[in-house]
């Protein structure tokens, strides 16, 4: 249905100025597609702007008939006629058509770097097919440094020609509110979000975002998990979830233990970083963003062996790469926390080796390559 009717719109013209902003992982503020379609608004040019979401396309429950409908009618209309499309996901409707020629096809993807497998390194059967079908429109792959170029070209399906490590627009965020900060009670990010869930501003706030995992046992094991953390932490901490947004769907209006505070729904994850005193998380992506802030992370790997041989797997050797300790249960990450033993020196490389331009100018990079001939 769709390529029929981008089919019929392909007899209009392209428009020079028109961006597609196809955010179906993520349509909040911190997103890097959204990001930079804000961008591009600021050079006040004459662009204008078109959006698929989520919700258009029926992923999120209270999402109106009326918007789905017209993702089968507006979508390919916006498809056909933009010169310019910004992504944050893979957009599988594009596995049924071919981009029309001199239209840039943006992949700006919702993380930053990779730890697990994921892609056509990961999937099989149909959505592989798919996906290496979808991704062959795109024009251009946007990463944080030369380091991952090969890792995501393989993942995406790509020539390693148009993978550019210019740096992600969500990385100059992070470092533009890093430079605001002196102290707890300067950090607008925090007391924001402190307020909003109404927590002490003396408490410290740890962060647990887990990965998805494919066989759904994240979500069986959950809660025994965050009231294992919960339990073992010391007094001064407060956790807040960031999770999944299939789990955290699944779970929402759940119960959750004391000091355990529900995070999920937050619009602008860069928020929540910035808010944040320690990282605990397992294989996610997450930890790329958050090693720019040089806050301590560990990784609470309770399932490491049963993840690398039965799920997706790694890219490296698991324990020697993460920039944090492993711990197998609770008990282990409440103890690395009380006596504060994070390796932060390993963190500070990682950052390093990760970041070929930590400088807070990647949008102004992407807007360069963006407006090209």
């Amino acid at each position: 249905m769709f390529s029929i009717m981008y089919n019929i719109f392909r007899l209009f013209p392209l428009k020079d100025k028109l961006v597609l902003c196809i955010c179906t992982h993520d349509d909040g503020d911190g997103s890097n597609a959204v990001l930079a379609a804000n961008a591009l608004k600021e050079l006040n040019d004459g662009y204008s702007f078109s959006y698929i979401t989520k919700r258009d396309m029926g992923l999120v429950k209270d999402g109106k008939l009326l918007s789905r409908l017209s993702f089968f009618v507006a979508g390919p209309y916006a498809v056909a006629r933009a010169k310019i499309i910004l992504m944050d996901n893979v957009f599988l409707p594009f596995a049924y058509l071919r981009i029309r020629k001199n239209v840039k096809v943006i992949q700006l993807w919702h993380g930053t770097g990779t730890i697990k497998k994921f892609g056509q390194d990961a999937n099989t059967g149909r959505l592989k097919e798919l996906e290496y079908k979808a991704n062959k429109n795109i024009t251009h792959l946007i990463v944080n440094s030369d380091r991952i170029k090969s890792i995501y070209a393989g993942a995406f399906g790509v020539d390693e020609s148009k993978v550019y490590p210019i740096g992600l627009p969500r990385t100059d965020e992070i470092i533009k509110r890093m430079k605001g900060i002196s102290d707890r009670e300067h950090n607008g990010d925090k007391v924001n979000l402190y307020n909003r869930h109404g927590i002490d501003m003396g408490k410290k706030l740890v962060l647990y975002a887990p990965t998805f995992r494919d066989d759904g046992q994240d979500l069986v094991r959950l809660p025994e998990l965050v009231e294992g953390i919960v339990r073992e932490l010391p007094e001064e901490y407060v956790l807040g979830l960031k999770l999944h947004p299939f789990i955290a769907d699944a779970v929402k209006g759940r119960d959750l233990p004391d000091r355990a505070v529900q995070m999920s729904f937050e619009p602008d994850l860069t928020e929540i970083l910035m808010a944040s005193d320690i990282l605990i998380t397992d294989y996610s992506s997450i930890i790329f963003e958050y090693c720019l802030l040089e806050r301590p992370m560990i990784f609470f790997a309770y399932d490491l062996e049963e993840f690398s041989c039965q799920g997706r797997g790694f890219y490296m050797d698991y324990e020697s790469y993460v920039p944090g300790p492993v711990a197998r249960d609770a008990s282990l990450v409440a103890s690395i926390i009380s006596a504060g033993n994070y390796n932060m020196d390993k963190a500070v490389k990682f950052k390093e080796d990760h970041f070929q331009y930590a400088d807070g100018s990647a949008i102004k990079r992407l807007l360069e390559l963006i407006r090209q001939p």
